[in-house]
C-alpha cells in the first residue's frame, strides 16, 4: 500500500515528488534567476536573541525586492527545508528562511513550541522591510509548524505583513498543537513529534565569533539529535504516558508539561494558539487536507479571518484549498492518487502556480485574476472531483439527523446495527466492554507525524476492526442515489458506563458495494469534558448522558449502491491515548479498570450522527434539498 506522501514529508511544511513516477500537470516552475544563499545572517529580537536565517537573493532581479519569510525547526540548512526556498527565489523574490527560536543556528536556551513564534515572527518582518533590498512588502509561507508560526504571528498585524500562505496546520484551543482532540491525547502524534523533534536544547557554535567565520563553521556541523533505533509498537504500550520518552531514549523535551496539562488548561495559551476574539489584517490562502490532523480546525480559522478581518482588504480576501491527501502533500497528487489505500483519482491542483499568484498579486500589484477564484475549493472525495463554494458551510447546507438503530446486538459488523433516518422508538441498549488492556487497533486516519510506518495516514479497510465484539456498528441501506457529506460532523450519544470516566470514540465510515469499509472521519471525546472542557464531571454507574462530539469535517461522496456506517467504541489506540477508566489524571497510571459500557437509541435517548448533506444540482441547476435522506431506511444489513 502506498501512502501519498514520504515519510519524512510530515517535517518539510514542503511538498516532495509524488512516490509514483507519474508526470505531474503542475509542476514547480523553473527557475528565472540564478540563486545565491547569504548563510546564517543573525536577526536581532527586542530581547537581544539572534535568530539564523539564511537569505536567498534571486540574481539581476532588481535592487528592491518583496520577501517570503518561512519560519521552521526542522533546520533550515537540510535538504528536504530548502526546495521552497529556492523555487520562489528563483521566480524573483528574496526568502529569508529562519531557524525559530532555541533551534539548530538560532540562540536561545530553551525551546517550547510556538511559545516565542508570535513576537518572533512580527520581530522577523520588521527587521526585514528595513532591509535596503526590500520593497517592505513580507509574504509569509509552509506547512504544519511552518503554518502554525504564521497563524500565531497573525494577530499582532504587522503593518507589513502584506500575505500570507499557511498549510497543514490549525492552532485552536483545545486542538493544542495538534495533540489534543476532545480531551484525549493523540498519543502516536505527540509521542512521534516530540521523540524526534521535540529536544528543548540544541549545542550552539560560539555567538561571538564574526559573522564569516561563523557561516563557513556552520555549514560543517549537524545539529540534529543521534537517535537510537525503537520499537514504536511496544513504546505506544509502555505506561505511564509520561514516561515514554525516557524509555525511548529522546533527548529533553516539554513531553511532560504536554501530558501533564488537560486540553482547557491555560497553560496551552502560551503556544501562539488563535483565540477567538483574535483579529487580523492579512489576505491569507489557507490549505490542508481531509486526511490531515487539521483541516476543520483551517476552515475554522478561514471563517475567523473573515468574521474578524479588521479590514475590508482582510476581510475579503480569506480562501481556502483542501486536498483529499494526508499531511503536507497536497502538491504530491497524480492522476492517480491514492491515500492510504483508497484511490482518490486524479486530484491534481495547479497549486504552485496559485501559489505563485497570490505572491505576485500582494507583494508586487500584479494583475492577475487570483482573488476572483471561488473563496473555497475542496475535493469531493468518493466522486473524485473538485468543488468550489463561498463559504464554510457549504450554501444549502442540510444538516441531517441519521439514529442509530439495534435490537441490542449490534456488536461488530455481524450484529444488527443499522442507520436510518427514522427517529427510534423503543429498543433495547447496546452493550459493550472496553477493556484498556485490549484496545481498539488504530488503523489510518487523519493524523501526522508518528515517524514510523506502523502508524500510516489515510483511509483503509476497517473490516478486521469491525469484527471486534467491542466496536458497535450501524450501516445504512445501500443509497438508492448518492449523497454528499461535506461539513463538519456531529454525533449525539446517550451513554452509559459502570466507571466514573471513560472515552467514547466514533468513525464515519464509506462502505462500497464490494464490502470495503473505508473510515472518512474519526474523533473522540473522553467523558469527563462532556460539559466544556475547562471542568470535570464524573458519571454515575447506572445513570445516563448525553454526550456530544465533532469528529471533524469532511467532503465525501456516499455513491449510489454504497452504505453509510457509524462505529462506535471507546477506544482508537495508538491514535488516542487509552483511558484508564479510572478518573485518574490518565498519564502517571498504570493499572485500570474494565468498563461496561451502554448506547442507548429510543425515543427518549435518540442516539445519532448528524451529517452535513449538501442538495445535488438538478439537470436545471437547482438544489433538490431531499437528496439521498429517503434512501436511508431502517433495513437491515
Amino acid at each position: 500500500m502506498r501512502l501519498v506522501r514520504t515519510a519524512v514529508l510530515i517535517v518539510l511544511g514542503l511538498a516532495a515528488l509524488p512516490l509514483a513516477q507519474e508526470k505531474q500537470r503542475y509542476p514547480r516552475p523553473e527557475p528565472k534567476f540564478k540563486v545565491r544563499v547569504d548563510r546564517s545572517v543573525m536577526i536581532p529580537m527586542r530581547d537581544g536573541v539572534r535568530l539564523s536565517t539564511d537569505l536567498y537573493f534571486p540574481e539581476g532581479a532588481g535592487d528592491k525586492l518583496p520577501v517570503i519569510l518561512i519560519r521552521t525547526p526542522y533546520n533550515k540548512s537540510v535538504a528536504w527545508v530548502t526546495p521552497a526556498a529556492e523555487m520562489f527565489a528563483g521566480q524573483g523574490y528574496i526568502v529569508a528562511l529562519q531557524d525559530v527560536r532555541s533551534r539548530f543556528e538560532s540562540e536561545g536556551k530553551d525551546f517550547l513550541m510556538n511559545a516565542a513564534e508570535p513576537k518572533d515572527g512580527y520581530d522577523t518582518i520588521d527587521w526585514l522591510t528595513k532591509q535596503p533590498w526590500s520593497t517592505g512588502r513580507i509574504g509569509t509561507y509552509g506547512c504544519s509548524y511552518l503554518g502554525e508560526v504564521q497563524y500565531g504571528q497573525a494577530p499582532l498585524k504587522h503593518p507589513n505583513l502584506t500575505a500570507m500562505l499557511p498549510q497543514g496546520a490549525g492552532p485552536v484551543k483545545y486542538h493544542n498543537f495538534g495533540v489534543m482532540t476532545g480531551g484525549a491525547l493523540e498519543l502516536v502524534t505527540a509521542f512521534g513529534w516530540f521523540r524526534d523533534y521535540g529536544s528543548s536544547v540544541y549545542p550552539k557554535l560560539p555567538a561571538d565569533l564574526p559573522h564569516d567565520t561563523y557561516a563557513q563553521a556552520a555549514k560543517y556541523f549537524s545539529l540534529n539529535p543521534v537517535l537510537p533505533k525503537i520499537s514504536h509498537r511496544a513504546l505506544w504500550k509502555t505506561l505511564p504516558i509520561i514516561d515514554m520518552l525516557d524509555k525511548a531514549g529522546a533527548p529533553p523535551s516539554h513531553w511532560s508539561d504536554i501530558v501533564d496539562h488537560e486540553a482547557g488548561d491555560v497553560w496551552w495559551e502560551k503556544l501562539g494558539l488563535v483565540k477567538p476574539t483574535d483579529t487580523f489584517d492579512v489576505p491569507a490562502l489557507h490549505v490542508n487536507s481531509w486526511y490531515d490532523w487539521g483541516a476543520m480546525e483551517t476552515l475554522q480559522l478561514f471563517n475567523q479571518f473573515r468574521t474578524n478581518g479588521v479590514s475590508a482588504r482582510a476581510r475579503d480576501n480569506q480562501f481556502a484549498i483542501i486536498s483529499p491527501t494526508a499531511h503536507c502533500s497536497s502538491e504530491t497528487t497524480t492522476e492517480h492518487t491514492i491515500v492510504g489505500a483508497r484511490p482518490m483519482g486524479d486530484a491534481q491542483f495547479a497549486y504552485w502556480t496559485t501559489y505563485l499568484h497570490w505572491f505576485d498579486h500582494w507583494l508586487r500589484d500584479a494583475d492577475n485574476d487570483i482573488t476572483s477564484m471561488p473563496h473555497l475549493q475542496y475535493y469531493l472525495m468518493g466522486k473524485n472531483e473538485w468543488r468550489s463554494a463561498q463559504e464554510w458551510p457549504v450554501a444549502g447546507t442540510n444538516f441531517t439527523d441519521f439514529y442509530l438503530h439495534s435490537s441490542g446486538r449490534a456488536n461488530s459488523r455481524m450484529g444488527d446495527g443499522t442507520l436510518s433516518a427514522l427517529a427510534a422508538r423503543s429498543e433495547p441498549d447496546d452493550k459493550y466492554t472496553y477493556d484498556p488492556a485490549s484496545p481498539v487497533p488504530s488503523l489510518g486516519g487523519p493524523q501526522c507525524c508518528t515517524g514510523t510506518d506502523d502508524a500510516p495516514e489515510g483511509a483503509f479497510d476497517q473490516a478486521d476492526v469491525e469484527m471486534r465484539n467491542d466496536v458497535l456498528v450501524y450501516t445504512s441501506a445501500p443509497l438508492q442515489e448518492g449523497i454528499e457529506v461535506t461539513g463538519p460532523i456531529k454525533l449525539v450519544l446517550f451513554v452509559s458506563s459502570s466507571v466514573r470516566d471513560t472515552d467514547f470514540t466514533a468513525k464515519l465510515v464509506d462502505v462500497y458495494p464490494d464490502g470495503t469499509a473505508y473510515n472518512v472521519q474519526e474523533g473522540v471525546i473522553r467523558a469527563r469534558y462532556r460539559e466544556g472542557m475547562e471542568k470535570k464531571v464524573w458519571m454515575e454507574a447506572g445513570k445516563t448522558y448525553k454526550v456530544e462530539m465533532t469528529i471533524g469535517a469532511t467532503a465525501n461522496y456516499f455513491g449510489t449502491g454504497h452504505r453509510i456506517r457509524v462505529e462506535i467504541s471507546s477506544s482508537n489506540f495508538p491514535r488516542f491515548d487509552r483511558n484508564m477508566n479510572t478518573g485518574g489524571k490518565n498519564y502517571d497510571e498504570s493499572k485500570w479498570i474494565v468498563a461496561e459500557n451502554q448506547l442507548h437509541h429510543s425515543q427518549q435517548y435518540p442516539s445519532r450522527v448528524i451529517l452535513p448533506i449538501v442538495p445535488a444540482e438538478d439537470r436545471k441547476g437547482g438544489l433538490t434539498s431531499t437528496q439521498g435522506t429517503v434512501a436511508l431506511t431502517a433495513r437491515s444489513q
